[in-house]
């Protein structure tokens, strides 16, 4: 199973584009041994249209069209917030479906198109708060690294118990 991280907008050079990569490489690094093929990140343009729901939907559709038929998890605060645990046990439910990838969707500046949230297998919340998109990718990056921790018992993830 191949995992990816979606998103609209270009990441500048600086520390959270070093954490994303730095968090891309445990991902392949562990992944390998727990049955993964790799972890791409893809950046795709901000749409120029003029209106905010034209915008939305073309994003929507880039992000659809990159996702393909992977398992979609779509972050949006309108989401769930679902422990660590509960997270890593749904990658490694789908992984031994046989899924061919599972693809984590971060939307641009004017949100998701409703459209990607019907079609995702997961909506995610980190919370209520608006935050900067490249802290989210960075969440993003460290939560799947976190999962394949918990999936391959490394020592990495301490929690004791499941709040989900």
């Amino acid at each position: 199973m191949r995992l990816s991280l979606l998103a609209v907008g270009r990441l500048k050079s600086g520390p959270e584009r070093e954490l994303v990569e730095r968090y891309k490489q445990r991902v392949e690094g562990m992944g390998r041994a727990l049955g993964l093929a790799g972890f791409d990140i893809v950046e795709l343009p901000e749409s120029r249209a003029r209106r905010e729901d034209d915008r939305r939907a073309e994003e929507a559709a880039a992000l659809l069209d990159k996702a393909g038929s992977s398992v979609l998890i779509v972050f949006d605060e309108r989401g769930k917030s679902p422990s660590s645990e509960v997270f890593s046990e749904k990658i490694r439910h789908w992984r031994d479906e046989g899924r061919s990838g599972v693809a984590c969707v971060i939307g641009g500046p004017d949100g998701l198109d409703p459209a990607l949230r019907q079609r995702a297998d997961l909506v995610v919340s980190f919370g209520a708060l608006t935050m900067p998109h490249q802290i989210v990718r960075a969440l993003v990056a460290e939560q799947l690294y976190r999962a394949l921790t918990i999936i391959a018992g490394h020592p990495y993830h301490r929690a004791g118990h499941d709040d989900s």
